[in-house]
Protein backbone atom coordinates (compact mmCIF):
# COMPACT_ATOMS: atom_id res chain seq x y z
CA UNK A 1 0.00 0.00 0.00
CA UNK A 2 1.50 3.24 -1.00
CA UNK A 3 0.74 6.15 1.49
CA UNK A 4 -0.43 9.26 -0.31
CA UNK A 5 1.48 12.51 0.88
CA UNK A 6 -0.62 14.97 3.17
CA UNK A 7 -1.22 18.44 2.40
CA UNK A 8 -2.27 20.48 5.46
CA UNK A 9 -3.38 23.62 5.31
CA UNK A 10 -0.49 25.92 5.70
CA UNK A 11 0.95 23.41 2.70
CA UNK A 12 -0.12 25.40 0.17
CA UNK A 13 1.86 25.47 -3.47
CA UNK A 14 2.58 27.91 -5.82
CA UNK A 15 0.95 27.79 -10.00
CA UNK A 16 1.94 29.77 -12.56
CA UNK A 17 -1.73 29.41 -15.19
CA UNK A 18 -1.10 30.79 -18.69
CA UNK A 19 -4.08 32.01 -20.56
CA UNK A 20 -4.61 32.86 -24.56
CA UNK A 21 -5.79 36.45 -24.46
CA UNK A 22 -5.50 39.39 -22.06
CA UNK A 23 -7.43 39.70 -18.89
CA UNK A 24 -7.97 43.30 -17.29
CA UNK A 25 -6.32 43.56 -13.99
CA UNK A 26 -10.02 43.55 -12.05
CA UNK A 27 -10.05 40.01 -12.56
CA UNK A 28 -7.71 38.99 -10.12
CA UNK A 29 -10.37 39.26 -7.07
CA UNK A 30 -12.48 36.58 -8.83
CA UNK A 31 -9.16 34.25 -9.20
CA UNK A 32 -8.71 34.22 -5.75
CA UNK A 33 -6.28 37.32 -5.49
CA UNK A 34 -3.93 35.42 -8.28
CA UNK A 35 -1.53 38.32 -9.88
CA UNK A 36 -2.26 38.53 -13.44
CA UNK A 37 0.30 39.76 -16.25
CA UNK A 38 -0.27 40.29 -19.37
CA UNK A 39 2.52 39.42 -21.43
CA UNK A 40 3.58 40.58 -25.03
CA UNK A 41 2.66 37.34 -26.62
CA UNK A 42 -1.19 38.04 -26.17
CA UNK A 43 -1.59 35.33 -23.05
CA UNK A 44 -2.55 36.41 -19.57
CA UNK A 45 -0.37 34.90 -16.86
CA UNK A 46 -1.88 33.61 -13.28
CA UNK A 47 0.62 33.80 -10.17
CA UNK A 48 -0.20 32.32 -6.81
CA UNK A 49 -1.00 29.97 -4.35
CA UNK A 50 -3.65 26.98 -4.09
CA UNK A 51 -4.42 25.78 -1.01
CA UNK A 52 -4.59 22.33 -2.29
CA UNK A 53 -5.71 20.05 -5.19
CA UNK A 54 -9.56 20.93 -4.62
CA UNK A 55 -8.60 25.11 -4.98
CA UNK A 56 -6.26 24.75 -8.31
CA UNK A 57 -9.23 22.97 -9.91
CA UNK A 58 -11.91 25.66 -8.56
CA UNK A 59 -9.23 27.94 -10.72
CA UNK A 60 -9.53 25.90 -13.56
CA UNK A 61 -13.04 25.56 -13.26
CA UNK A 62 -13.33 29.62 -13.49
CA UNK A 63 -11.09 29.83 -16.54
CA UNK A 64 -13.38 26.71 -18.23
CA UNK A 65 -16.10 29.28 -17.49
CA UNK A 66 -14.32 32.58 -18.65
CA UNK A 67 -14.32 30.25 -22.32
CA UNK A 68 -9.99 31.36 -22.79
CA UNK A 69 -8.14 28.73 -23.70
CA UNK A 70 -5.70 27.24 -20.99
CA UNK A 71 -2.31 26.80 -22.38
CA UNK A 72 -0.49 25.73 -19.55
CA UNK A 73 -0.51 24.96 -15.82
CA UNK A 74 3.06 24.73 -13.95
CA UNK A 75 4.36 23.95 -10.44
CA UNK A 76 6.31 26.61 -9.09
CA UNK A 77 8.80 24.77 -7.19
CA UNK A 78 9.61 27.06 -4.03
CA UNK A 79 13.17 28.80 -4.16
CA UNK A 80 16.26 25.93 -3.76
CA UNK A 81 18.51 26.20 -1.17
CA UNK A 82 21.37 28.16 -1.98
CA UNK A 83 24.73 25.95 -3.77
CA UNK A 84 27.24 26.50 -5.56
CA UNK A 85 26.94 25.23 -8.96
CA UNK A 86 30.44 26.23 -9.47
CA UNK A 87 32.32 23.27 -11.15
CA UNK A 88 36.09 22.59 -9.28
CA UNK A 89 39.21 22.89 -10.98
CA UNK A 90 40.30 20.84 -13.88
CA UNK A 91 43.72 19.51 -12.59
CA UNK A 92 44.41 18.85 -16.60
CA UNK A 93 44.57 22.30 -16.84
CA UNK A 94 47.38 23.74 -15.07
CA UNK A 95 47.39 27.67 -14.91
CA UNK A 96 51.02 28.82 -15.39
Amino acid sequence: MTKQPTVGPSDSSRYEIRLAGHLDSRWAAWFDGMTLTRADDGSTVLTGAALDQAALHGLLRKVRDLGLPLLAVTHIDPDPPHTSTRRPADPSKDAT
